[in-house]
């Protein structure tokens, strides 16, 4: 899986070490399980889709703060308005602000912000200078 680190680099991060042996999972996964197995193995998938899970917000999460410092640079504000504003904008386009996060971020790289955003973010923007 790919994410990207706070210079939206992408990075690749190695598999935390493993719960289960690699020996120890073929055992449980050639043979019929037995309750113990089966046990095991259920808490083995969970925890690799939490471990991902994990990662996944990890990487958004550089992203959201990237996009906070824009609004904050933008709209000369603090963390608390901006965060405000990212919310707006989501939750008025309907986008997760993960999404909405990396559109903005994404304008760092010459890429434009869909429509959508943009009219929303500007709108966001100046009820935030209205207060």
């Amino acid at each position: 899986m790919t994410t990207y680190g706070q210079d939206n680099c992408p990075v690749r991060y190695a598999p935390a070490h493993r719960m289960t042996p690699p020996h120890e999972e073929q055992r449980l996964l050639g043979t019929a399980p037995s309750a113990g197995d089966a046990t095991l193995l259920a808490e083995v998938v969970e925890l690799r889709a939490r471990n991902e899970q994990l990662t996944r917000a990890l990487a958004s999460r550089a992203q959201i703060d990237q996009a906070l410092g824009m609004v904050m640079a933008l709209a000369r504000c603090s963390s608390g308005r901006a965060w405000d504003v990212l919310v707006e904008v989501s939750q008025h386009c309907n986008i997760k602000l993960r999404d909405v996060a990396a559109a903005l971020v994404a304008t760092t790289e010459d890429r434009s912000l869909p429509q959508p955003l943009r009219r929303e973010l500007r709108q966001a923007l100046r009820h935030l200078q209205a207060l």
